[in-house]
């Protein structure tokens, strides 16, 4: 299995052979709510590849609410039987009455201007999602339950805490239509500790702190995204604010390998944080970084009322990941090394996931 890209295809077999319990996977069934985020298709691609290249036989069910996405992202899997597109909404109850033994729920409103512009399916989603899921796993037998969580569960680091570890607790002003986002992972989190202690689920949630890669939307409203996008058109950055704000970042490839080091490693009922220091940095050296490479140059523009509203108040959020390299993980690439293999890639061709010409 080769993909278009030589970059990606490194990234792929990188997660893909990593030293994990491989075998606890095979032939078992495995739900990514979410699929064709960016997460989630990273994720779909190295379990499809460790079931082309190394036999595992896991069935993956890709779900999502737009089925014409979802068919357009992996074409390339339509005619593997192990492969199933599931078209639902994760904010209305579970139809599948097959046996699923792990859902890794990544189903979420992630834009900012989302917060903003839909509140209430941004809370939604996240809560029901996570509600009807749990719902679904205590039907089944042994199935464990992977909510990816986020750093803006920590919201305002107010005090002289340098990094957020999973047991601290930061700020957040729930009298605002922001909240809405950070207070519904954290709720969605308590669902977990709920029917773990009441229905005996097998849970573990992550903590992904701010995630990029290759694989992002490319109308992703998050400002590392949009710095990103510009960068690959070779635009002018624009920064809409003083670009203070400093924060843990981590590729895909690194967040992917932490979802599966703490679904098959971690233990039932912990969180595990997901950041590495090589990749801590302020919004201003991240334009800086980019418009550098691509040969332009930072701008500053105030945001308009929507974006503000969406825009994360929080100053500082670094994490502690030091419990998840407990386990044996660990980041391979730095903040530079990352931005230059996801602008590379992106620069590249469009379809640089595509396989079967390799």
């Amino acid at each position: 299995m080769k993909f278009q890209s030589k970059l990606y295809q490194e990234d792929i077999e990188y997660v893909a052979g990593l030293d994990l319990d491989w075998d606890a996977l095979k032939g078992k069934t495995i739900m990514v709510t979410g699929a064709s985020g960016m997460i989630g298709t990273f994720l779909i691609d190295v379990l499809l590849y460790r079931n082309l290249s190394f036999q595992n036989e896991i069935t993956v069910l890709a779900v999502s609410r737009n089925r014409k996405k979802l068919e357009q992202k992996f074409s390339a899997y339509e005619k593997l039987d192990l492969f199933h597109i599931v078209e639902h909404d994760v904010s209305k109850e579970m139809a599948l009455k097959d046996q699923c033994d792990h859902i890794i729920h990544g189903a979420s409103n992630t834009h900012p201007i989302e917060y903003a512009n839909d509140p209430i399916g941004t809370i939604t989603t996240n809560i029901l999602g996570t509600y009807h899921l749990l719902e679904y796993a205590a039907k089944q037998t042994n199935c464990q339950m992977v909510l990816l969580s986020s750093v803006e569960i920590y919201g305002e680091n107010q005090t002289d805490i340098h990094r957020f570890s999973e047991k601290d607790c930061g700020y957040i002003d729930c009298n605002t239509v922001r909240a809405g986002y950070p207070e519904s992972k954290r709720l969605s989190e308590a669902m977990l500790q709920a029917y773990r202690s009441q229905k005996d689920i097998h849970t573990v949630s992550v903590r992904l702190c701010r995630t990029y890669g290759p694989t992002v939307e490319r109308d992703d409203s998050k400002a590392l995204s949009q710095f990103i996008e510009k960068a690959v058109k070779g635009e002018d950055i624009v920064l809409k604010s003083q670009g203070n704000q400093f924060y843990s970042y981590i590729y895909v490839a690194d967040a992917v390998s932490a979802i599966l080091y703490s679904m098959l490693k971690g233990t039932d009922g912990e969180a595990y944080n997901v950041a590495d220091p090589g990749s801590d940095a302020t919004l201003k050296e991240l334009a800086e970084s980019l418009a550098t490479s691509a040969g332009t140059s930072v701008i500053f523009e105030l945001p308009d009322v929507g974006e503000q509203k969406g825009y994360s108040t929080a100053t500082r959020a670094l994490l502690d990941a030091g419990k998840l390299k407990k386990l044996g993980w660990q980041a391979k690439y730095a903040i530079g090394e990352g931005l230059e293999r996801t602008v590379d890639m992106l620069k590249g061709t469009s379809d640089f996931r595509t396989y079967g010409k390799g």
